[in-house]
């Protein structure tokens, strides 16, 4: 069931896609704002306070993709998104807002569980609005706002840092640059807590809380998603989600200053590099849109894992080398394309089409969980891997994780496009 209006559906996803705008400015902008944050709450020369900072919105994420599993199928899917809307106002005002860095960990961790819900909650409630000729795009549209979100974060942050050569400049930077970096979500957050009164339940939801869907009767929990015969089909989506992740990708989004400076760039070329990055994401999500229901997932997926294999390869090797300057960009540009045209959008959309009905809202909220285990564990070991093993050593790493998952999913990744999801149930589930 779905609805049949497409431009109505247009507007529903549009709307609830705004979770994803959200999601990727506030995971991003904390990597413009890290250079300044950390000398306010002097904190420059401590890796672990560094870490702290850096993983406590994503522990949060943790928090966020576990309740909302269990929540969307108590509370529906509108209620969890109207939530989600409230916690990144709430986050955004409070992050800039405080001066003590605990109660800074503590708004970005509330943000964090902001992003774990829509994260989840998102994709799962396009795909179930969206009639299956054109669900690969509609849930690639939630990946469309979260690469503008990041562009969005990548553009305020370099507008907001003025000159880093100027003393008086510096300090504004420090005392209220960051500041405002984070002050910037409020107004497209309130925006989205708006709109999101205005968009419809899930005829999913619907069906299951009326009884008319009979294979959901009653509500599935854990213990059944552990069940022998989903066990194909959630090791197959775990495994896809920590991909995403341990890819190695969303590092460069927020440890770009260590990667370009590391490339032999200064801090405000590091800014302009940084927005090249996302103008790429951006370009390049763009033509996942139209090569998602014409190459499908399965195609898209191998491209993605063994792209990138290769790109991290010849990355490392350059590191390796010391090669310094616009070479390293053209490398970091490429594999972000891939990346966005790929594992990015095509990883939600398989997430929200693999599981049936009856577990969809727990599958989703574990595999969520899962993606957001292998985000925090990614962000959190890269400044020890990069200091143990150098840049080289850890692209290198990366590149072999890339080339397992290529052969991982040539053999188990099945192709989606053009089938509903009473279908692929039948087909996946056995």
């Amino acid at each position: 069931m779905s609805y049949s209006n497409k431009g109505f559906i247009y507007f529903v996803c549009s709307v609830s896609a705004m979770g994803g705008l959200l999601f990727g400015y506030d995971w991003v902008v904390i990597g413009g704002a890290k250079p300044f944050y950390e000398q306010y709450f002097d904190i420059a020369g401590n890796p672990l306070m560094q870490g702290v900072a850096m993983t406590t919105a994503l522990m949060g994420c943790l928090a966020g993709a576990m309740l909302a599993g269990a929540a969307a199928d108590k509370y529906g899917r509108k209620s969890l998104l109207t939530f989600s809307a409230v916690l990144f106002t709430l986050s955004a005002i409070a992050t800039g807002l405080f001066n003590n860095f605990i109660l800074f960990n503590v708004a970005r961790f509330v943000g964090g569980v902001g992003i774990g819900v829509a994260s989840m909650l998102a994709p799962m409630y396009i795909a179930e609005v969206s009639p299956s000729e054109i669900r690969g795009r509609m849930v690639s549209l939630n990946q469309m706002t979260i690469v503008l979100g990041i562009l969005a974060a990548q553009i305020v942050n370099m507008l907001l840092a003025k000159d880093t050569s100027v003393a008086e400049s510096q300090h504004w930077n420090v005392e209220w640059g960051w500041r405002w970096m984070f002050w910037a979500e409020t107004l497209p957050a309130a925006l989205f807590l708006l709109m999101s009164f205005f968009i419809p339940e899930s005829p999913v939801y619907l069906k299951l809380k009326a009884g008319i869907d009979k294979s959901a009767e009653s509500k599935a929990g854990l213990r059944e998603l552990f069940q022998c015969k989903y066990s194909r089909v959630l090791a197959l989506g775990l495994i896809i989600a920590v991909f995403q992740q341990w890819c190695g990708t969303n590092v460069i989004f927020n440890y770009a200053q260590e990667i370009f400076v590391g490339a032999g760039f200064d801090v405000d070329g590091m800014f302009i590099n940084i927005v090249i990055t996302g103008v790429a994401n951006v370009v390049f999500t763009f033509v996942a849109l139209y090569t998602i229901e014409k190459w499908g997932r399965r195609t898209l997926m191998l491209i993605g894992a063994g792209g990138l294999g290769l790109i991290y390869f010849i990355l490392g090797t350059c590191y390796f080398v010391q090669m310094t300057g616009v070479m390293m960009v053209v490398l970091v540009v490429a594999a972000i394309s891939v990346y966005a045209m790929t594992l990015g959008p095509v990883t939600w959309t398989l997430l929200a089409e693999i599981f049936p009905n009856r577990v969809r809202g727990v599958a989703m909220a574990v595999c969520t969980f899962a993606l957001w285990v292998g985000c925090c564990t990614l962000t959190f070991s890269f400044p020890s891997m990069n200091m143990i093993l150098g840049s080289s050593g850890t692209f290198w790493i990366y590149s072999g994780i890339c080339i397992c998952s290529f052969i991982f999913l040539f053999r188990n990744c099945p192709e989606t496009k053009g089938k509903s999801l009473e279908q692929l149930e039948k087909e996946l589930v056995s």
